[in-house]
């Protein structure tokens, strides 16, 4: 273990309000081509504003009996498929299935290098031709004033047309093309109705099953809920839209008690703390729920049910920017992505892993 260096107050804040990440710092491809294995990450542990390093296979040893790790079950879908719309190459990235049938989609247009660029979203009615003959018509979009993701109708069940014919979503940072099993983690379990996440929750990439046991013999938890990610915004960093979750009963039990207990609650990514959140009352209690979330976990509305998160390295125009403050405060975030930065940690879903404490936790690591 390293300490990190001390710092002058408020310099974490001005670390995160002149962010800039350098395009040689992205994950260009999974850990297990540059590495060992998947569990060959950086891990960057903070609590409060002390900054500390280690590699992620040490997590093991970082928690303690009674923890536990909220975990996403979702699968990540080959959400990409090749289409036509008249005479222009467009790739269609499904992302969500609304309640009606319709999916909502991300129109993208390819760069020649097997990545996708943004593109106008629409018009209304266009009809895009899929691979097997199938099509899709646009409708209106996801969101009132949006551009970006559309409702369409398909003319086809479009797990079907995935399995078939679809990539997993890639954007242009990445190397090239990885198979479905590099977007998937250990703790991914098929849909009964085909569905699953657009993009992976990638928090939870790293682990293994070997870590996962270790972690059941020093007795630590884990706590399944499932949200299907939908589409990101890569570009515009715009606010997550509506997703479907649900957090079992067996889920929130185990949540209560532990916390009962003195337990800490550590979700294994961002998309665990938006599923759990929204199964959390103003008392902290946590009851089994499912449906749709638009939760945007904010500094100013605070967690309930979460003490830490573990997630990886976020843009610094990235929404869930705003979810980490609300945990650790803006303070020590800032801190930690400076030391990330003079450290050369990796970003995005192929990169480092971040452990995240709140500031005024009672509790310490073992480290």
């Amino acid at each position: 273990m390293r300490g990190g260096r001390g710092a002058a107050e408020g310099e974490g804040v001005a670390v995160l309000d002149t962010l800039r990440v350098p395009e040689e710092l992205s994950a260009r491809v999974p850990a297990e081509v540059r590495g060992s294995g998947r569990d060959d990450v950086r891990l960057m542990v903070s609590r409060g504003t002390r900054v500390t390093h280690h590699a992620f296979r040490d997590l093991p040893g970082l928690l303690r009996a009674g923890d536990v790790l909220v975990v996403n079950t979702s699968a990540t879908l080959p959400a990409a498929v090749n289409g036509r719309l008249g005479g222009e190459a467009v790739v269609v990235h499904f992302s969500t299935r609304g309640d009606d049938g319709r999916w909502g989609v991300e129109l993208r247009a390819p760069d020649g290098g097997g990545s996708t660029l943004p593109r106008a979203g629409g018009p209304a009615g266009a009809r895009v031709k899929l691979p097997g003959g199938e099509h899709l018509v646009l409708e209106e979009p996801l969101a009132p004033g949006g551009l970006r993701l559309w409702w369409a109708s398909v003319s086809v069940a479009v797990p079907g047309l995935l399995r078939r014919h679809g990539r997993p979503i890639r954007y242009g940072y990445t190397a090239g093309d990885q198979p479905l099993s590099a977007y998937r983690t250990v703790f991914a379990l098929p849909s009964p109705d085909g569905t699953g996440s657009a993009e992976m929750p990638s928090a939870a990439r790293p682990f293994t099953p070997r870590l996962v046991a270790e972690l059941v013999s020093r007795g630590v938890q884990f706590a399944p809920l499932t949200l299907h990610t939908g589409v990101a915004s890569a570009e515009a960093h715009e606010p997550p839209y509506p997703e479907r979750f649900e957090v079992p009963a067996a889920t929130a039990w185990l949540v209560n008690a532990a916390r009962a207990g003195g337990g800490r609650i550590l979700a294994v990514g961002t998309t665990a703390v938006r599923a759990l959140e929204s199964a959390t009352g103003p008392d902290g209690v946590v009851g089994a729920t499912s449906g749709w979330t638009d939760l945007v976990v904010t500094p100013e509305r605070g967690v309930r049910a979460v003490d830490g998160l573990l997630t990886g390295l976020h843009e610094p125009e990235a929404s869930h920017l705003l979810m980490l403050g609300a945990i650790a405060g803006r303070e020590a975030l800032g801190r930690a992505y400076g030391e990330a930065l003079e450290r050369r940690y990796l970003w995005h879903e192929f990169g480092d892993i971040h452990l995240l404490l709140p500031a005024e936790s009672t509790h310490s690591l073992h480290c």
